[in-house]
Order: structure tokens, then C-alpha cells, then sequence
């Protein structure tokens, strides 16, 4: 339905990439930690449920109506994968919405690389045909939270399953 597709998108210091099966078995060392479920429930997931999930993710949505879009990140300094971004395009009656996540691994975290990614993701969708970039975020997780409003995105009094919901109108 978006007519989005993903894309490599750059910045000073990473690559997000398109998520290929390939990526996979870096990936679950990345995301490897149980602490980053803290707030995303679950618990992390082996090699063979990643490229299961990869495979899904290329395949795309099974709702015409619903576009995913997801990239790895990758630090250019060393061509590390550090972790992922991800927007699901879908439509709110208004337009299209892009609704907006991160994961940094925790070997990576608490260097800038989250609001860096998430803020090219979300200046890339704003050149995007959405209307409003949003993301769901827990109450208690401060980090996310400063990354969300690094990305522009505002705080509402909007809750979804026990997180806060930020958005970002976008203006034409």
C-alpha cells in the first residue's frame, strides 16, 4: 500500500541496512543481552528464530494494507552490526502513519548511536508519504525516551499496552 521501500540510509557514523537472512547470526550476539527485554517483553532469540524472522520481514506484510520496513545498523568505523530500526507503515484514517522502534545492543548503548539512527530514520520517513511518525515508548525507559525527542517526536497522552505513545506530525 506505501509504496515505501527500504533503503540505505547514511549518517556521519552508521548504515542502516536493509535487513537481510544474512544478517542474522551477528545479529542474535548483538541482541543477545536478556536486559534489553527489560521493557520489550520476550527474551532473545536463537540464530535459526532471527533468520525465521528476517525471512518474514523480506517476505513483507501479509496485510496489503501494512508496509514493513526494517534495517540494521551498522557502525561504520568498524562495520559492527550495533542494532536495528524499524518503521511499520499503516494507515490511521488520515493517511499513513509510520510507527517507529530501536534496539541497541548493549555492547553499544550509551554512545549516541540510537538517537543517531533513529534520527535519520525518522528525518528519512518525513520525506516519506506519512502524515505522522509515532512510537511507543514504556514509561520508565528514560534512554528511549530521550531518543524519541532527539527524533523530534512529542510525548502524548496517548497509552498502548502500558507505553506512552510520541508522535511527530508531519507538515507539507
Amino acid at each position: 500500500m506505501s509504496g515505501i521501500e527500504a533503503q540505505v540510509i547514511g549518517t556521519q557514523r552508521l548504515e542502516l541496512l536493509p535487513v537481510r537472512v544474512e544478517y542474522a547470526e551477528e545479529m542474535a550476539r548483538v541482541l543477545g543481552d536478556p536486559a534489553l527485554h527489560t521493557y520489550i517483553g520476550g527474551e532473545p532469540e536463537s540464530v535459526e528464530q532471527l533468520r525465521s524472522r528476517y525471512e518474514r520481514w523480506s517476505a513483507g506484510s501479509p496485510d496489503p494494507m501494512v508496509t514493513w520496513l526494517n534495517w540494521v545498523i551498522r557502525l561504520r568505523s568498524d562495520g559492527h552490526l550495533t542494532g536495528t530500526v524499524q518503521a511499520t507503515i499503516g494507515s490511521d484514517g488520515d493517511g499513513q502513519v509510520a510507527e517507529v522502534a530501536w534496539v541497541i545492543g548493549t555492547a553499544w548503548q550509551g554512545r549516541g548511536i540510537a538517537t543517531e539512527a533513529a534520527g535519520a530514520l525518522v528525518d528519512w520517513l518525513a520525506e516519506q508519504p506519512v502524515h505522522a511518525i509515532v512510537a511507543h515508548i514504556h514509561p520508565d525507559h528514560a534512554a528511549s525516551a530521550a531518543v524519541a525527542a532527539a527524533a523530534g517526536l512529542a510525548p502524548t497522552d496517548r497509552w498502548q499496552d502500558g507505553e506512552r505513545r510520541w508522535r511527530r506530525s508531519i507538515q507539507r
